[in-house]
Order: C-alpha cells, then sequence, then structure tokens
C-alpha cells in the first residue's frame, strides 16, 4: 500500500525556516520523481510547489519560490524534503507530498495524497 507521511511543519515567524520531510511506503521511491504542492487557507485547489525527477538532481520550482524553496531526495531513506527559507505570511498552507507516476501533479494529487503537514506563518 502506498503511503505518504509528510512531517516537519509547525509555526514559525516570518524569515524563519522550515524543512519539511516525507516518508515514501509502499512503492519503488528511487524509480519515480516526487512533488510537493501545497493548499493555502481558503483555497479549494492546491498549488505546485516543486519537482524533483527520479535522477535525483533535476529540479524545477514555481517561479515565486524558487529563490527561497530548495527541494531535495534521500533515496536510501524513501524521503523527499523540501526546504523553505525566508517564509512569508503567504507560504502558509498545508504542503503535500505527491508520487510523480499520473502524469502531472494534479492526476497524483486526485488519485493520493496523504494528510499534509501544516505550515503556518505568523508573529
Amino acid at each position: 500500500e502506498v503511503q505518504l507521511v509528510e512531517s516537519g511543519g509547525g509555526l514559525v515567524q516570518p524569515g524563519g525556516s522550515l524543512r519539511l520531510s516525507c516518508a515514501a511506503v509502499g512503492f519503488t521511491f528511487a524509480t519515480n520523481g516526487m512533488y510537493w504542492v501545497r493548499q493555502p487557507p481558503g483555497k479549494q485547489r492546491p498549488e505546485w510547489v516543486a519537482t524533483l525527477l527520479r535522477d535525483g538532481s533535476t529540479t524545477s520550482v514555481a517561479d515565486s519560490l524558487k529563490d527561497r524553496f530548495t527541494i531535495s531526495r534521500d533515496n536510501a531513506e524513501n524521503t523527499v524534503y523540501l526546504q523553505m527559507n525566508n517564509l512569508r505570511f503567504e507560504d502558509t498552507a498545508v504542503y503535500y507530498c505527491l508520487r510523480g507516476d499520473k502524469g502531472n501533479w494534479w492526476s497524483s494529487y486526485q488519485y493520493y495524497h496523504g494528510q499534509g503537514t501544516q505550515v503556518t506563518v505568523s508573529t
């Protein structure tokens, strides 16, 4: 059974940093690309944050985030990470990782997503 378990969220002040983790079980992690997406409060649909291909080095991050967010993976630990620096109020959201086996992140999200991890940026 495929499971994605996100962790590392929490309450952080503006300008702070967090590293999110996503532990993957139930599939061959090393042969899959992975995504991070987030759903801000009040938004009905999540938004794409970052993609990391299975080669471990090809990444893509949303233009508005690329100066602050970094995606990485550890295949030995079956884990994908999202390093978030200089956090802003507008980064408040539930963050999800997704398996990249459905052609695009939205299809992956609709097929399966975990419970996510809440990130709240507040004073």
